[in-house]
C-alpha cells in the first residue's frame, strides 16, 4: 500500500475514532487485557498502527483465521479501548492508479 493512501485511510479512521469517543461508550481496559481479550477469543493480531489526534495510538487488530478484525484506541493514561469490530477480515494491498486516470 502507498504512503498518502495509507496516511488517508489512518486520518479518515481517526475521525471516525474521535466521533465514536465523543458521542459512545467504548468498552475499555488495561492494553494487556484487551489485547490478551482479542488474542485468545478471537485469535486476533495487530496488523497496523497509527495516532489518532494529538495524544491517542489507534490500533487494527485482525485473523485471517477467524476473518474477525478490530479496532483499538489507547488513551494517554493507558488505557485502551475498543471502537470497532466485525467480520470479513481480508488484507489487501493496491497500488495507486496511473496519474490521469479515473477510478
Amino acid at each position: 500500500m502507498t504512503h498518502p493512501i495509507f496516511a488517508l485511510s489512518l486520518g479518515f479512521g481517526g475521525v471516525i475514532l474521535a466521533t465514536q469517543i465523543a458521542f459512545s461508550a467504548p468498552q475499555c481496559d488495561t492494553r494487556e487485557a484487551v489485547t490478551a481479550l482479542l488474542a485468545d477469543r478471537f485469535g486476533e493480531t495487530r496488523r497496523a498502527i497509527g495516532l489518532a489526534g494529538d495524544a491517542a495510538v489507534m490500533e487494527v487488530f485482525a485473523s485471517e483465521v477467524t476473518g474477525t478484525w478490530s479496532i483499538t484506541v489507547t488513551l494517554p493514561d493507558g488505557r485502551m479501548c475498543l471502537m470497532a469490530s466485525g467480520s470479513g477480515y481480508e488484507a489487501v494491498t493496491e497500488g495507486l492508479p496511473a496519474k490521469g486516470e479515473r477510478i
